[in-house]
């Protein structure tokens, strides 16, 4: 896989040719073809069950292999399932799945110099960034919208929620503190107090983690900043108070609308200059269960809490999940999605929509995701229920470790999450990039 990922780089460098008059080159024509052939593919393909489809993948598969490459490495674990459900249909098959998972956002690269190569080699992708993936993959059409039948047809599956474009899950960030000093985080607002230092994944190298703070100026999560503002104690009003005034006038510049922008603008400024760069969230999570951390704050996965080993220094009962306590004002946290896209080039389009089908209809296609809390598919009707993980015997012992619903995470009266939409994020990306780095600083 590694000799694949280094020729799709090496494309990248040669690009995209025209003839001199403007017209496509023969690679282009080609690409068109590929587009045009899997256009119909997935037409077709929206329209048949999944045995019809598995039916159509055997037939297209036998004797292949289908790249796919994601930002979850657990693709691969879905990938051999695929293929054993594959071989009770036909014992013959001898199809494979390979997966890769590259680093340090270069996703977006392989995927660009695949499709632009003379040679395709990935067939669909498991992809996040909501921003990168409308502005670079969307909107320039190189990844193609498949929702299976199946998947419409399951009780609770939302395609208004999940299917544009198509997403196999939702990743959840909760705000987290360490509960061993006695400190008290009531509210979105404590986090960016004096004197506070969240740990948080640097907003340039996670994406997904500025896809927030671009979010927050929405109007609808501004109210609730607002409202929560309102909330605040006398004196925590009276220190944010000249902070949020000098915003008053950011949004308009910005592009922005909403007469409470200025509440999430002066949030985001505070935020920037004040969490404590991480390099990942695992580490980021051992840290915070320790004793020594105590009066810390985190935004972070909360799958990673299921992981964690008790021991004298550290243990899940030293941290609480904000937004738990009864009383909590503002929002919980955010939560972005992993979206399932078919490469408009793809040499097994086929394979690609039964695959996609599999991952979205079956729990075996979902269980390397679903086994643990934290994971919301797409598909309710295929999780697995994570509300006692927490209990030892009968008990309610980390509760930390007790999930909610995803429509628990997302409503006004539950989690109050920030939920990506990678169009407002693409669209107000340009006006927001810079004057959040302004903030950032060093931190990257």
């Amino acid at each position: 896989m590694k000799r694949v990922i280094a020729s799709v780089l090496a494309a990248a460098m040669i690009g995209v040719s025209f003839t001199a008059c403007g017209s496509a080159s023969p690679r282009n024509q080609a690409a068109a073809s590929f587009q045009t052939n899997v256009d119909k593919v997935i037409a077709e393909a929206e329209k048949m069950t999944n045995q019809e489809l598995y039916k159509k993948a055997i037939e297209e598969s036998k004797g292949k292999t289908m790249y796919g490459i994601g930002n979850s490495s657990r693709g691969a674990t879905a990938g051999t399932n695929f293929v054993k459900m594959l071989k009770t249909i036909d014992s013959s098959y001898d199809g494979k799945v390979e997966w890769s998972q590259p680093k340090n956002n270069s996703i977006f690269t392989l995927l660009t110099s695949d499709i632009a190569s003379a040679q395709h080699t990935y067939s669909m992708t498991l992809i996040q960034d909501g921003n990168q993936i409308q502005s670079k993959m969307l909107n320039t059409g190189y990844l193609k919208n498949f929702i299976p039948k199946d998947w419409l047809a399951a009780n609770g599956a939302d395609e208004k929620t999940n299917g544009h474009p198509f997403a196999l899950q939702s990743q959840v960030k909760v705000f987290a503190f360490n509960n061993v000093g006695g400190a008290k985080f009531n509210n979105c607002w404590d986090f960016v107090y004096k004197d506070q230092h969240p740990m948080f994944m640097g907003v340039n190298s996670e994406p997904v983690g500025k896809n927030f703070l671009y979010m927050l100026t929405d109007s609808q999560y501004a109210d609730m900043m607002k409202s929560a503002f309102d909330s605040l104690s006398a004196d925590k009003k009276a220190y944010f108070q000249p902070i949020v005034n000098s915003m008053a006038g950011e949004g308009s510049k910005l592009g922005l609308t909403g007469d409470n922008v200025k509440y999430s603008l002066a949030w985001i400024k505070l935020w920037c200059q004040q969490y404590n760069k991480q390099t990942d969230d695992g580490p980021t999570c051992t840290q915070l269960v320790t004793k020594s951390a105590a009066n810390q704050s985190a935004l972070l996965v909360n799958s990673k809490f299921r992981s964690i080993e008790e021991s004298a220094s550290s243990s899940k009962k030293n941290v609480t999940i904000a937004v738990y306590q009864d009383g909590y004002h503002g929002i919980g946290g955010f939560s972005y999605k992993h979206y399932l896209q078919v490469l408009k080039t793809s040499p097994l389009p086929w394979t690609a929509c039964a695959f996609i089908a599999y991952m979205t209809t079956n729990k075996d296609g979902y269980v390397a995701w679903g086994k643990d809390m934290g994971s919301y598919c797409s598909n309710p009707s295929i999780m697995q229920d994570h509300s006692k993980d927490g209990y030892v015997n009968g008990v309610n012992t980390f509760a930390v470790k007790n999930d909610k619903p995803f429509s628990w995470w997302t409503s006004n009266n539950g989690g109050r999450l920030v939920v990506e939409d990678p169009a407002y994020c693409a669209k107000t990306s340009s006006q927001m990039s810079d004057w959040v780095d302004s903030f950032v600083s060093s931190k990257g």
